[in-house]
């Protein structure tokens, strides 16, 4: 388990100068090779998985795709959202040759996030994130879809919301899965860098 810093990719780009990611450190930290089992954007801070063998890498990967992972992220929304709880039930597509999602009713892929708010305070809404689905983006543009951009959100947010935060204020909190070797549930957690009382 690694606690990425937003800013970080989570494995290596292609570009040699790219090389520097949480997977990269993570494995001159243990002196031995690792194995990705899922990403984070670079810029979402939080919670990676990485394996230490291919057998607990394939089953791990496994509950991912089959969705039996329960993943909890935190965020900070421009705006007050004004219900307590809810569905965002909105399929997706990703951009041709740019890192970038938009919601497509008509051939995107499914894609649903629940969410409830944590806080409310200076124009702004702390909400705790549950993925159903793992998109590109899929936070991201399902809030922006609600018309309340994740604060400092380079890709999506107009600039007087990015300019509220130094970095995207969004932390991938906790994640719920099986030990590939016993099945016994697991719950791994990596606390939030900022704060979830008080806006910036």
């Amino acid at each position: 388990m690694v606690d990425k810093p937003s800013g970080l990719l989570s494995v290596p780009g292609r570009d040699p100068a790219h090389h520097d990611s949480a997977h990269a450190r993570a494995e001159t930290q243990a002196d031995r090779r690792l194995f990705p089992v899922h990403r984070l954007d670079m810029d979402t801070s939080g919670l990676l998985v990485f394996a230490t063998r291919r057998k607990a890498e394939r089953e791990l990967f496994r509950q991912f795709r089959e969705r039996l992972v329960a993943k909890r992220y935190l965020a900070w929304v421009a705006g007050e959202v004004p219900q307590d709880d809810g569905l965002i039930d909105l399929p997706l597509t990703r951009h041709k040759g740019r890192p970038r999602s938009f919601v497509d009713l008509e051939g995107g892929r499914p894609a649903r996030t629940r969410f409830s708010v944590l806080a409310r305070s200076r124009g702004a809404t702390c909400l705790s994130l549950h993925p159903e689905t793992g998109r590109s983006h899929q936070l991201r543009v399902h809030l922006l879809s609600l018309g309340h951009p994740i604060l400092g959100d380079r890709f999506y947010a107009p600039a007087d919301i990015i300019s509220r935060s130094d970095r995207l204020l969004l932390h991938a909190e906790t994640l719920r899965l099986l030990h590939p070797w016993s099945g016994q549930p697991l719950e791994l957690r990596a606390p939030s860098p900022f704060c979830l009382t008080e806006s910036p």
